[in-house]
């Protein structure tokens, strides 16, 4: 079985959590499954869940490399070098990390839906939108990598893990894959 889930914001990539947190429970009510990879609380998007161990490992352990494309929206006006360095790779506490792609959207992708609680903004201080490729899936590696440019993530959203896409799902919908 294999199921695609749209996690909104807030959202554990868990079943279970004892401090009464939003969980996948929350959402999905079949039995048996399990996150092959997980996101952050705070970020959104695509997550692939499966009974099948086999697959669960491919989709989310870095040897397998399994692409997974995420949208963020950074703060600051990304520069050439700093969009050459997410490519180049940026030295991360646990060793290098870089993107397989980065390109610089000219706004926000007019599908997304808002984000609820909306992010904050600063009159002050432009945001851009990125799209970046990994292979790798450490944790908070996107959100770690901007910062690493200086370009701060305000927002994250998956839409693809492998051949998956998140394919019209609204936040909190999932649908069972054939």
């Amino acid at each position: 079985m294999l199921l695609l889930f749209n996690k909104p914001w807030g959202v554990l990539s868990q079943f279970t959590d004892t401090s009464g947190r939003s969980t996948l429970a929350d959402y999905i009510d079949v039995k048996g499954v399990y996150p092959a990879g997980r996101l952050d609380r705070d970020s959104e998007g695509l997550m692939v869940l499966t009974d099948d161990g086999e697959l669960q490992q491919k989709v989310s352990h870095p040897m397998h490399g399994a692409h997974k494309i995420y949208l963020a929206q950074v703060e600051g006006s990304p520069t050439p070098a700093q969009l050459k360095r997410l490519l180049t790779g940026v030295e991360l506490r646990d060793g290098p990390a870089s993107a397989e792609s980065v390109e610089l959207l000219g706004s926000k992708p007019g599908w997304l839906w808002p984000r609820d609680p909306p992010i904050r903004v600063r009159k002050s201080i432009p945001v851009a939108w990125l799209q970046m490729t990994l292979s790798q899936g450490r944790n908070r590696q996107v959100r770690r990598m901007t910062a690493a440019v200086g370009l701060p993530t305000l927002r994250l959203v998956r839409v693809q893990v492998g051949a998956w896409t998140l394919d019209g799902l609204k936040p909190g919908e999932w649908r069972e894959m054939p």
